[in-house]
């Protein structure tokens, strides 16, 4: 009698604090939501959405985050996937080491890292300031450190959940070299993990305000923050269309995720 009043509590409190959390976390959103819809007094509508839309700045700002984006993932995959792999293959003690120094951005507050960046690459002999490109160049690795966290974590999280030494020397006994190993076994392998590292790194660089901000250029975070000087209801649209995005991304993920569990049981199965 005891155990089974032990157990309607606990699963009492666990829907309670379950709710709680939810409420927590939802209440604001369905607020800034109504808030944004409230443009046109007494009704309604989508009236701060369409003037987003129409606004030329957005797409600009739409369009350079997403490729720079789409660029962070390509170079932090192409750094961090073979480092990882090598890292496990022949010096599995360094792990400690590469955790350590992948957390750094979250000790380091980004305007640190800002300043540090454009205090070294603004003066000769690396002088990456002085045009567009060049400061796309940094933009890029800024990002590419921003996001490391996040990148090393899903592809080790990934490469742990396989054998790494028995496949390349499987693959090696079949006459493959490294470079057949790795993108022909090893990547092949690691495709959740990557997905999962490159939609966080996506999120995280749609969102980023400091780098941009300081290094001016046409990002969306600096967008909206110019946009919450003088607007009120537009604001809170962007900030919807900055949450649609980033549940878009975990979608995918989970999309992706489920659809890699199913095809594991169906191959168990047969």
């Amino acid at each position: 009698m005891d155990e089974i009043m032990s157990r309607k509590r606990t699963s009492f409190f666990t829907i309670f604090w379950g709710i709680l959390a939810l409420l927590y976390f939802f209440l604001p959103i369905y607020g800034t939501l109504d808030f944004s819809l409230r443009m046109e007094r007494g009704i309604l509508g989508f009236k701060a959405y369409k003037i987003i839309f129409a606004d030329p700045r957005f797409w600009e700002g739409f369009r350079y985050s997403v490729t720079m984006a789409v660029i962070t993932i390509i170079v932090s995959a192409a750094i961090f996937v073979p480092t990882i792999y090598w890292m496990y293959l022949k010096v599995p003690q360094a792990r400690p080491i590469m955790e350590i120094i992948t957390i750094l951005p979250f000790v380091i507050p980004g305007i640190i890292l800002v300043f540090g960046l454009i205090r070294t690459f603004s003066r000769p002999p690396l002088q990456l300031t002085t045009s567009t490109f060049k400061t796309d160049i940094l933009m890029i690795a800024g990002y590419v450190i921003i996001s490391m966290p996040y990148m090393f974590r899903a592809v080790d999280v990934g490469m742990r959940s396989i054998d790494v030494r028995t496949l390349t020397e499987a693959a090696q006994s079949l006459g493959s070299n490294w470079f057949h190993v790795l993108a022909d076994v090893i990547i092949p392998n690691l495709r959740l993990a990557i997905l999962g590292g490159s939609l966080i790194c996506f999120a995280t660089v749609m969102g980023e305000l400091i780098l941009a901000d300081f290094l001016v250029r046409p990002a969306l975070g600096p967008y909206m923050v110019r946009l919450g000087l003088t607007k009120a209801y537009e604001p809170a649209a962007l900030a919807i269309i900055s949450y649609s995005l980033t549940w878009f991304s975990l979608g995918l993920l989970q999309f992706f995720s489920s659809r890699s569990e199913r095809q594991k049981q169906q191959v168990i199965t047969t």
